[in-house]
């Protein structure tokens, strides 16, 4: 058994973070490709090694490696057969079906533009989405209003779209699982004119719009090796382990976590495909299926803590992550003292790779997502420009300069050269979000720029003042925004789901305010509170601040 992270770095055991930070090198091949390099590669060396390991609350599937071979040859044959070809742009709504690993590395193959989208988008989100991305095929599940809502887009544009669906005889689509199964396991690597290129579009994610409209964010056949980093030496993936993070396929954190850098690494990929997301099942299958290593954003490990862990056996699993947002202290205490592990955190975006984070040589700082990734040169500069010092507050940067690829960073804004510009300038990617570097050379999330509440002098970021409430008992999930007042411009606001057998009340309004004093700087205290049934989220989980701002700024 082996894995093939040898083929594409130069050194794969490091001493430490230093030697790491110093030494990590990609090797990059010419005209890479995903589908042919990685997954026929292990099919041919390891046909049996396993790659997915797929569960939903009625049947189970396990995929080799000789496996994924086989389907993704089909579906490419598939895709083809409807004249899809190098370049075309292909949207995919599939949920956590397996049918996007067949479909995703198929389209791979081809070389056309994969286009992952949440199943949750709606009528206006489907035709921003064709419309702004000439999309010429779509692949998806039956779900809700989805299928209908896609078939009045293509009507209301007038527009002809070639249209699969997943088991599923309807009307004006093709059932993609019966027809993958009558084409050829065949398929040979395109050449020419249609063989790939590093620098060709491989992958289109639609930002997950926290504020304003969702931008395109362009990334070439060079994206996937960016993911090295994030699976070998943050995920702490294994030789043969089984990795889950906790991901919808319409978020950019699928391919960050049950992809490319876990397959090249040698681990496979746990997906549990869940209706409607439990905490306990999750945990359930975790133990049951024996994972390794995980990762979720900071909003289920706040609903992971508030379960019995104590009942569940963590023998199996070594290893947990997280990114999104920063993590609440309280809650990675606590997770820590029930379990045993240490939740190391991560930073990146949509337009970049793991950009920052604590990784294995590195020991978990509270309210710190870690050191900087050595494929890429952050710098954190003040509103001068210029590189910010110790203890101070600047923007998180990725610098675009110097020579070669830079795998893993965007190519820009897809037929959007103006935001491009207003985010990569003066040979740097702005990253739109504030941070302050200690002694130690760790990084502390503040916030998104738009996000922090300026608030009579003070700069206050949401997480500090969410952490400080989290720890309450009271407090299931949170959400701090910044309020209108004449007084002081802004006043802190909380917006909180109560945990199960706590009912809202002024009493408990001045108990949450007195905790919060009690625990962080009294100025930054939730002035205002309000009760709520639930908190507005992107599927990514990371809540819609913008929202509960743009409802306050309306009442």
């Amino acid at each position: 058994m082996t894995s093939l992270i040898e083929n594409f770095v130069k050194k794969v055991n490091f001493d430490s973070y230093e030697d790491f930070k110093d030494n990590f090198e990609l090797k990059i091949p010419e005209g890479f490709n995903f589908g042919f390099d990685v997954v026929d590669k292990y099919a041919e060396i390891d046909p049996d090694k396993i790659a997915l390991i797929w569960t939903n609350d009625e049947e189970k599937h396990t995929f080799t490696f000789a496996d994924m071979k086989e389907y993704t040859n089909k579906a490419a044959n598939l895709f083809k057969s409807y004249g899809i070809k190098k370049g075309d742009k292909v949207m995919l709504t599939l949920k956590n079906r397996y049918e996007f690993w067949f479909s995703i590395i198929a389209l791979h193959k081809i070389g056309a533009v994969v286009i992952p989208a949440t199943h949750m988008v709606k009528l206006h989100d489907i035709k921003f989405r064709i419309e702004n991305a000439n999309i010429k095929m779509i692949v998806s599940v039956e779900e809700d209003q989805l299928i209908p809502d896609f078939n009045q887009a293509e009507e209301e544009l007038g527009i002809n779209l070639t249209k699969l669906v997943i088991n599923k005889d309807l009307d004006g689509w093709h059932n993609f699982t019966k027809e993958i199964e009558e084409m050829s396991s065949e398929f040979e690597r395109p050449t020419g004119s249609e063989k790939t290129n590093n620098d060709d579009i491989m992958l289109i994610y639609f930002t997950s719009g926290t504020t304003g409209l969702p931008k395109m964010v362009e990334h070439d056949f060079l994206y996937p090796l960016g993911h090295i980093t994030t699976a070998k030496y943050w995920h702490n993936v294994k030789e043969n382990g089984l990795h889950h993070t906790a991901a919808d396929t319409g978020w950019g954190k699928a391919v960050w976590g049950n992809l490319y850098g876990q397959w090249i690494s040698g681990c496979s990929v746990f997906i549990y495909d869940y209706e409607r997301f439990n905490p306990s099942r999750l945990l359930e299958e975790i133990e049951s299926n024996k994972v390794t290593s995980f990762c979720a954003p900071p909003t289920i490990y706040r609903l992971l803590i508030k379960e019995d862990l104590s009942k569940y056996n963590f023998e199996n699993l070594s290893y947990v992550t997280t990114a999104g947002e920063p993590l609440p202290y309280e809650v990675s205490r606590k997770f820590k003292e029930i379990t045993g592990l240490r939740i190391k955190e991560g930073f990146g975006q949509t337009e970049t790779t793991l950009a920052i984070a604590t990784f294995i040589w590195l020991d978990a700082k509270p309210n710190s997502v870690g050191k900087p990734c050595p494929i890429f040169d952050i710098e954190l500069l003040d509103a001068a420009g210029e590189r910010a010092d110790i203890g101070d507050e600047g923007e998180i940067t990725v610098k675009t300069s110097g020579k070669g690829p830079h795998p893993g960073l965007f190519k820009g804004y897809y037929k959007n050269p103006e935001k491009t510009k207003e985010a990569c300038y003066d040979d740097h990617y702005h990253c739109g979000d504030t941070a302050w570097i200690d002694e130690d050379g760790y990084y502390h999330f503040v916030g998104r720029n738009d996000d922090i509440i300026k608030s009579s002098g003070y700069r206050i970021g949401p997480y500090e003042v969410e952490d400080a409430l989290i720890s309450h008992e009271a407090v299931l999930n949170c959400a701090v925004t910044g309020y209108p007042d004449e007084l002081r411009g802004q006043i802190v606001k909380a917006t909180i789901m109560l945990t199960e057998g706590y009912e809202a009340s002024e009493e408990l309004k001045k108990e949450i305010q007195t905790h919060v004093k009690n625990v962080t700087a009294p100025y930054k205290y939730p002035r205002k509170i309000e009760f709520v049934d639930e908190i507005p989220e992107t599927i990514s989980g990371k809540i819609r601040r913008v929202e509960i701002r743009n409802k306050d700024i309306n009442k």
